[in-house]
């Protein structure tokens, strides 16, 4: 009994009903429906060229449109066979009963093949096709109302698409006719617009065996990725399992066409088959790629074992036996060894039984391009490419060819080669060798003419770095200069060259004594000597050269020759001269800044001493801390203050002018000093702070600073308190330490008017109330938050009196800021 096949409407194939002769159509516009489409008119062309071009390009529409057909056929004659076997018919037979059972079912006979193929198959394909079947069988059936782009994706058109890929990748002569199929029949009705199948070599490198859906130049572009090289294609062949980019720009290395798509989603999938990886399908989409669902897992999977099965029928493909592997490796060794540029070139593409190109599998640190190319250019790119112009009769290209084919070594002297540079060519010469290893062809080239680019560079290095060269024979008198040489002397080329006795001479009259000391050490010691003098040019200007020279002696020990140099040290001595007047005006500015912050820090010293004596008022004790910066000069403008007014009120405040140095300093002072006197009046605490900040908006420069002002009653042991920018009170109570609550001011001197808000407090015996800057706590890695949790855990712990508790606080701070830091502290004594 064979399985009854699908459909939508099931038709028994135990009794098949035979028609008259006429051949049922294929009803057209199904998908993989392979009748004849008429071409759209083309355009007529008004040049022989664009006629050419016209011409190419329906041809190629029609070489597409036929592969396409013909894939299909493949899966149509697939089913028909099927039947055949089932039926127990013929094969005309067969193909009349699959046209009448899709009619009957409403399907196109594409898709009844398809499902017919399944059922016989029960491959990957057909677990893919099961897989979206369970996924929509809820969904509604298909009316006659649904767009063309939903039908695509039923269950029907699935299988369709599948088996119309399978077949025409299996049909494939390679895996580029491999990925046209696969993304015209499988991949762009999921809305995918490139596909890329690679190769995986025996030392983890992958090559582009085939691509679709790119632009012209990316296949060459990617034609060969070195081991090592982090893509999405290396990611899935290493972690052997597929893997999915929502966007390659995001979070995903570059590919083959990341310029194009930069926003585009990637799946790489590794193709393999027995366990054995030997590629990876890479599949672009213009955004996002199809959600990662099991049953699209299942479908991806089922292609890329498809490029599995086409990669194994490819000659480069099938990996190396490991004493090739070997052979390989240790043939690279040899070339790295080697003192001349040496490449390994491997057989590349089969036409014929005859190799079409070689792969530049490695070249050595000897490599020296012609095109001015790095190694990185050329190592993996084929050699016909690379070097286009080695093709030529008698050429590189063909001698290489001779010597895979035969394994007889090739030898050369002096052959010329012939290099593309911008287009234009550009021969050389060179001692080529040629021989083979194994499959593998090792190609030595050495150029003939290094001597002269080796001088050519000698030269551009003396140019740049102002140098000219000179050769003096002491015996004949003949002098050589080279170029560079008389443009340092300021003389056209070919006048006579001066001798080194002449140069005192043309040098500055208060040079004489060192050219003397250099003439001497050189000519009558006969020691190598330098020195440094100004030349007086013909031209009138004056250049600073260092001239360096070296004595060359026979075997008896006579003086022959000099040889030296002269180097133009004119930009390196004025920049000598601006750099000691710089050094001079940092060095007194430095002294100008040192006597200012000694000055600051005396101002500072004197007002505001490191402790004071409690100040005495009934019922209450108050201390004070201040801890200045440990460098001088960050001397800052901290300051506190604390003295009963006449009313009889304790006036208590700390403030924190912005800034360092002597300007901070003396707006403290200001400060500090009016607000002495502004609390004289009587006026509240919030008051004080509006004046003070007309004060130091109106009567200083510039000066910005926060402040906490506090006016204590001791009839009521009341506290009023106003804040400018500054941080709130903290009150130790039963052993627990707590912020007050903000309350709402300004910074002084920010705005011209300002309104500060009041609060107040009733200490209770035993209370202590501290008041600080922000040098007690701030730290550049945290948080204020974080820092006054702290200062809460400190404060609240067991000391024996105010005093105590305020030195506590001091050492126990882990501030990093080296700010000043000013402490005020009241303590209400217990009843």
């Amino acid at each position: 009994m064979h399985p009854p096949l699908p459909g939508r409407r099931r038709a028994s194939l135990a009794v098949p009903r035979v028609t008259g002769g006429a051949r049922v159509p294929i009803p057209p516009g199904r998908p993989g429906d392979p009748a004849q489409r008429t071409p759209p008119p083309e355009p007529g062309p008004a040049h022989g060229i664009d006629r050419l071009a016209a011409t190419v390009e329906r041809l190629q529409r029609r070489v597409r449109r036929a592969q396409a057909d013909a894939d299909g056929r493949g899966v149509i004659e697939l089913a028909k066979g099927v039947l055949v076997e089932r039926l127990h018919c013929g094969p005309a037979e067969a193909a009349r009963q699959l046209h009448l059972l899709a009619e009957e079912a409403g399907q196109a006979p594409l898709e009844l093949a398809a499902e017919i193929i399944n059922q016989a198959a029960r491959d990957r394909v057909t677990e893919a096709t099961r897989d979206f079947l369970r996924e929509v069988a809820d969904r509604p059936a298909a009316s006659p109302d649904t767009p063309p782009e939903a039908a695509e994706t039923g269950p029907a058109a699935v299988a369709a698409r599948l088996r119309t890929a399978e077949s025409g990748a299996l049909a494939a002569a390679d895996a580029q006719a491999a990925a046209e199929s696969l993304l015209n029949h499988a991949l762009r009705p999921l809305g995918a617009v490139a596909v890329a199948i690679w190769a995986a070599g025996p030392d983890a490198s992958l090559s582009l065996a085939g691509s679709a859906g790119f632009g012209a130049d990316e296949p060459a572009r990617w034609h060969y990725v070195p081991p090592g090289v982090a893509t999405p294609a290396r990611t899935a062949l290493v972690e052997r399992q597929p893997v999915w980019f929502a966007s390659l720009a995001r979070e995903g290395p570059p590919s083959i066409g990341h310029h194009a798509l930069p926003g585009g989603g990637r799946v790489t999938v590794p193709a393999g088959t027995g366990g054995r990886v030997i590629g990876v399908l890479e599949i672009c989409w213009p955004g996002a790629p199809q959600p990662r669902t099991p049953q699209m897992e299942r479908q991806v999977e089922a292609l890329a074992e498809l490029c599995a099965r086409t990669l194994e029928d490819t000659p480069e493909a099938a990996p190396a036996p490991a004493r090739a592997t070997r052979e390989l490796a240790e043939l690279v060794d040899l070339a790295d060894g080697l003192h001349d540029p040496a490449f390994v070139l491997l057989p590349h593409g089969h036409s014929g039984g005859r190799v079409t190109d070689f792969r530049i599998h490695h070249v050595n640190d000897r490599f020296v391009d012609v095109a001015g190319r790095p190694r990185g250019a050329v190592a993996g790119a084929l050699m016909l490419e690379a070097y286009p112009l080695a093709a030529g009769e008698d050429g590189l290209f063909e001698k290489v060819e001779r010597v895979h084919a035969t394994g007889e070594p090739f030898r050369a002297r002096k052959m010329p080669l012939t290099s593309l540079v911008g287009h234009v060519p550009l021969t050389t010469t060179a001692d080529i060798s040629i021989s083979r290893h194994g499959d593998c062809v090792l190609l030595i080239c050495r150029l003939e003419d290094e001597a002269t680019r080796l001088a050519g560079l000698l030269q551009h290095a003396q140019r740049l770095g102002r140098i000219g060269g000179f050769e003096e024979n002491l015996v004949n008198g003949e002098i050589t200069w080279n170029a560079q040489l008389f443009t340092l002397y300021g003389i056209p080329a070919g006048s006579e060259p001066l001798s080194l006795r002449d140069l005192p001479a043309h040098a500055h009259p208060d040079d004489d004594a060192a050219l003397g000391r250099f003439l001497r050490a050189l000519l009558h010691h006969r020691r190598p000597a330098s020195a440094a003098f100004r030349l007086r040019r013909p031209d009138g200007i004056v250049r600073h050269l260092r001239i360096v020279a070296e004595p060359v002696l026979d075997a008896g020990g006579h003086l022959l020759l000099v040889r030296g140099a002269y180097q133009d040290i004119s930009a390196q001595h004025w920049t000598e001269v601006a750099l000691a007047a710089v050094r001079d005006q940092l060095a007194h500015s430095e002294q100008e800044a040192a006597e200012r912050n000694r000055l600051a820090l005396q101002l500072q010293r004197a007002i505001m001493p490191p402790t004071r004596g409690p100040v005495h008022t009934p019922g209450l004790r108050v201390a004070v801390r201040y801890r200045p910066a440990e460098h001088d000069h960050l001397v800052g403008g901290d300051w506190y203050d604390a003295a009963v007014l006449p009313a009889g009120h304790v006036l208590l405040c700390v403030g924190d002018v912005a800034g360092h140095g002597i300007d901070a300093a003396t707006g403290m002072v200001v400060l500090r000093n009016a607000l002495r006197g502004l609390a004289a009046t009587g006026a509240g605490p919030g008051q004080l702070l509006s004046w003070l900040n007309l004060v130091a908006h109106h009567l200083t420069d510039n000066v910005t600073a926060t402040a906490l002002c506090g006016l204590y009653d001791p009839a009521t042991r009341t506290l009023r308190w106003a804040r400018a920018g500054h941080l709130p009170p903290v009150l130790v109570r039963d052993g627990r330490a707590t912020t007050l609550p903000m309350v709402r001011g300004m910074m002084l001197g920010a705005l011209d008017d300002s309104d500060y808000d009041e609060s107040h407090v009733t200490l209770e015996p035993d209370d202590t109330l501290l008041m600080y800057t922000d040098g007690l706590v701030e730290r550049r890695d945290g948080s204020m938050r974080d820092a006054l949790d702290r200062l809460m855990s400190v404060a609240q712990q067991p000391v024996t009196n105010l005093e105590a508790r305020l030195d506590h606080l001091l050492t126990h701070s882990n501030a990093d800021t080296d700010d000043d830091t000013c402490i005020v502290g009241i303590h209400l004594p217990p009843t």
